[in-house]
């Protein structure tokens, strides 16, 4: 395995940890409380912070899952590493620019 690959997928690996954590205890605060989905977006519309939070959830996400797949790629399919870098590349780029777009248009929209 590429060692960059291997550190980039580590480090945002680490990052995501709190950011899960994060996200759960979001998940139970607004399901004890029976909020809907408007009541959330109410009060996450508009909030910079929130924004960032979930946009370098996305981005970090982007990147782990890109390298994931390439791996899973080069282990388990007849793929080339370098059909496998271009996909894993194009998952990436599709997921950050679809995650970067709803983390606006549900927070800064």
């Amino acid at each position: 395995m590429n060692v960059k690959l291997y550190v980039w997928q580590r480090a945002t690996a680490a990052i995501m940890v709190p950011l899960v954590l994060v996200h759960i205890a979001v998940i139970f605060y607004v399901s004890r409380r029976s909020l809907t989905a408007a009541d959330i977006l109410s009060r996450t519309h508009g909030s910079v912070l929130w924004a960032a939070y979930y946009g370098l959830f996305v981005a970090t996400a982007s990147v782990h899952g890109g390298i994931g797949v390439r791996n899973v790629l080069l282990e388990w399919s007849p793929i080339s590493e370098r059909n496998a870098d271009t996909f894993a590349f194009l998952l990436g780029q599709f997921l950050l620019w679809t995650g970067a777009y709803t983390v606006y248009v549900l927070v800064l929209a």
